[in-house]
């Protein structure tokens, strides 16, 4: 990517990066068989942590984080967004162990919705007409799946809520997004290592069951924090509506690995919710490539 691009670009490219990772997720977090989501989650927060510590250390970042750390104003909002995306990631790793793929997908095409309504609500941000249609066409996309599921999907609205309310308040904290990154998961790390501590005490951990598992919970903290760092970058730069807009990206690839690898079975009103969200998807990048000379 071009350093002197402007801002906005830069910020599309992070958040089509982040979305993109995050789609192919199903695929990685499928390998984890026999694994529990939550020993999963602790060793997310723990590689996590060490990963953007060895990246810090090799950008010579730490005076950043240590001002950070000595602000307890700021650690306030940095912990709420730590606790949020614990709940975020906990949730999304029991969908794809439960064979959810779809409910998984389902929230993520929720949450930009809530994107919008938070975008709107409390940073006062204002929409194009062209915008509020698609957002009618979405809303009308999301109910229709809504209904057609039987039941509340339980797993579909916390995903959305969680990671929805994380993007705006990440927004509101003064930290770039590898500073901000690193202080949540240092946050969550005692509670990682403690439960981790008492998993190899009481001899339920699969940490070190065999090499395969190792390098996957391993591996799981990497892949972790990149996708992460690519998004903190894309909601410091975009707007918070177009940040959910380009968030389609991730439940759509999320929505094909559940057809085309999973065999999930597939509803036609599920198929109509896809056609309607992509073509809100379209009319809200028409209407924001017919206005690029604003900010996005």
């Amino acid at each position: 990517m071009n350093q002197n691009a402007p801002e906005p670009v830069k910020g599309v490219f992070f958040g089509l990066a982040s979305y993109g990772i995050w789609g192919c997720f199903p695929l990685f977090f499928a390998l984890f068989e026999g694994i529990p989501s939550w020993e999963i989650l602790i060793h997310r927060v723990v590689w996590s942590c060490v990963f953007l510590a060895l990246v810090i250390t090799f950008m010579r970042r730490w005076s950043v984080v240590s001002i950070a750390l000595a602000e307890p104003k700021r650690l306030g909002r940095v912990l709420v967004c730590a606790v949020l995306i614990a709940i975020n990631w906990v949730t999304y790793i029991y969908s794809v162990e439960s064979n959810n793929v779809f409910q998984a997908s389902l929230g993520y095409f929720l949450t930009p919705l809530i994107n919008v309504a938070l975008g709107m609500i409390i940073l006062k941000e204002q929409i194009s007409r062209a915008q509020g249609v698609a957002v009618a066409i979405a809303t009308v996309a999301i109910l229709l799946q809504l209904a057609t599921l039987g039941t509340v999907p339980y797993l579909s609205l916390i995903l959305a809520f969680s990671f929805g309310t994380y993007g705006l308040i990440r927004k509101q904290v003064p930290l770039d997004g590898l500073s901000g990154l690193f202080v949540e998961t240092l946050l969550l790390m005692p509670f990682g290592l403690l439960a981790f501590g008492v998993l190899s005490q009481l001899d339920l951990s699969h940490f070190t069951e065999n090499r395969e598992s190792t390098l996957l919970l391993i591996a799981s903290g990497i892949l972790t924090a990149i996708p992460l760092l690519f998004f903190a970058g894309a909601a410091r730069r975009l707007r918070l509506a177009t940040v959910g807009f380009l968030m389609y990206i991730n439940p759509t690839i999320q929505f094909l690995i559940a057809l085309l690898v999973f065999n999930e079975p597939l509803k036609p009103s599920q198929l109509i919710t896809f056609v309607l969200i992509w073509c809100s998807l379209a009319l809200y990048s028409w209407s924001i490539w017919k206005g690029r000379a604003k900010p996005v």
